[in-house]
């Protein structure tokens, strides 16, 4: 059975403890490789061989790191079908949305960093003609980048990519339950020639490895992504060594359909903000709220499309959905549907645990899943569930929709359809959310600011707000 090394200093090493964990295939519930068990003595050596690494590292020039980062895309590139491949393996999604979104964006995200950096400048202002003032911005350190398990690569390399760029090493976690497009990173980055200790990537479980890295004296920044609850955690062991920390954590995101909406794209954009990635994306609109006058004939065309979606065998490209990423994760989204039948919630479409024949019998599938009836505030309403399951809400005036809408403690994205832009300003306005979409859902652009207010989390990466992040100001007053 495959083992997975730590990389660290340039080499792929076994745990300090010798001890492996299990690594699940979630398509079919079977064990396929072994994943480093580590402890503080290989965060220890990480940390040491990347600040090591810093001192060269952060002195050499924005044209020269440019370069790695770019080769490192090519050589993203050139194995994209392993990649693939092992991105489904591990997490379960089908290859056809690991082709399409997952492989492609790491490799862009080492392209957008490696040429952002040769285009981020420094500001300057003049004391009329008394003194000049000009802003440095130089890397921090050693970043301890911590990544989550529904978008491993991408995320990953979302972080990865501007720390390396702006001149700082790395020490990064990614999580246990999918740590595979990790490994093969490792490998890549030795193919690829990336200096000794500048990346360093270990693998283990965050309840034993990821305060040993976050609270390090010499992991001076530090970048999480994952849920509000580890957030919290991190945000309160960080607090008292003043670290710089960037926080992108969970979300219950509304979306929101007018009855002036583009009928169809509407429907349409619904059933992928619901459901794609088997509903596994922080910024999925697993809220949606339509207006009453069109609920019905909403709720019909929902139904009927939902209905067309095959779970299946992550390997076809017919699969709309694939597996969901671990047993536990599949225990507990099936037990908060059982929660919403007990509080009145109707499920209109799925609602169950989706049964594969032959080698997939065991694999942790769900039907894609539509429940009605559940108050604004209840707990399915208000709780990330993460996972195939889609509450809709009908309103009927737009000031109350807004209060439902901001409702929960969360604020990471919005969607709103409407044809009246006038309306459409005016909402996006008042959504308490970081990222609002309007007639569109996950649209990304690199270089915009990407973050949640409340407890979706703390701060903003993305294009200059990630180089920014991941350097310190240093203003020189010059007297003339």
């Amino acid at each position: 059975m495959e083992k997975i090394y730590n990389y660290i200093d340039g080499n792929l090493v076994a745990p300090d403890s010798g001890k492996y964990l299990d690594n699940y295939n979630p398509s079919n519930g079977n064990v396929y490789s072994l994943i480093p068990d580590s402890n503080e003595n290989d965060i220890n050596n990480a940390v040491s061989a990347a600040k090591e690494a810093f001192k060269i590292w952060s002195k050499t020039t924005k044209q020269y790191r440019s370069d790695v980062l770019m080769k490192l895309a090519d050589k993203l590139e050139e194995s994209a079908d392993d990649l693939i491949i092992a991105e489904s393996l591990d997490n379960g999604k089908p290859e056809s949305l690991a082709r399409a979104v997952d492989i492609p964006r790491a490799s862009e995200n080492f392209r957008f960093f490696a040429t952002a950096i040769l285009h981020f400048s420094s500001e300057v202002h003049d004391m009329d003609g008394r003194a000049l003032n000009y802003t440095l911005r130089e890397p921090v350190g050693v970043a301890a980048c911590i990544s989550p398990w529904n978008l491993p690569l991408y995320l990953l390399t979302w972080k990865i990519a501007p720390a390396l760029a702006a001149g700082n090493t790395v020490v990064a976690k990614p999580s246990e339950i999918t740590p595979m497009t990790a490994f093969l990173l490792s490998k890549i980055c030795i193919e690829a020639g990336l200096p000794k200790g500048v990346l360093n990537i270990i693998h283990g479980l965050g309840s034993s490895i990821g305060d040993c890295l976050t609270t390090h004296i010499d992991t001076p920044i530090v970048s999480f992504t994952g849920g509000t609850i580890t957030g919290q955690h991190i945000a309160k062991v960080t607090a008292p060594m003043f670290k710089k920390i960037s926080l992108e954590l969970g979300g219950k995101n509304p979306n929101i359909v007018f009855a002036d909406a583009n009928f169809d794209k509407a429907v349409d954009m619904a059933v992928k903000a619901g459901f794609s990635n088997q509903g596994q994306i922080c910024l999925c609109g697993s809220r949606l709220f339509i207006e009453e006058s069109i609920y019905s004939k909403f709720k019909e065309s929902l139904l009927l499309k939902v209905s067309k979606l095959i779970v299946g065998d992550p390997k076809d490209n017919d699969s709309n959905l694939g597996a969901v990423v671990s047993e536990n994760h599949m225990d507990n989204i099936l037990s908060r549907i059982e929660d919403a039948k007990k509080i009145g919630g109707r499920v209109l479409i799925g609602g169950n645990r989706k049964y594969l024949s032959g080698d997939l019998a065991k694999g942790y599938y769900i039907e894609p899943t539509v429940i009605e009836g559940l108050s604004y505030d209840c707990s399915i309403n208000q709780e990330e569930i993460f996972g195939p399951v889609l509450t809709i809400i009908p309103f009927n005036n737009e000031e109350h929709l807004i209060m439902m809408a901001n409702s929960t403690k969360y604020g990471l994205s919005a969607s709103i359809f409407t044809e009246n832009i006038s309306k459409g300003h005016r909402v996006a306005a008042a959504i308490k959310s970081g990222v609002v979409w309007i007639n569109t859902w996950l649209l990304r652009d690199l270089r915009i600011p990407f973050g949640g207010m409340k407890q979706s989390g703390v701060g903003r990466e993305g294009g200059f707000k990630s180089l920014e992040f991941f350097t310190e100001s240093k203003n020189v007053c010059l007297k003339i």
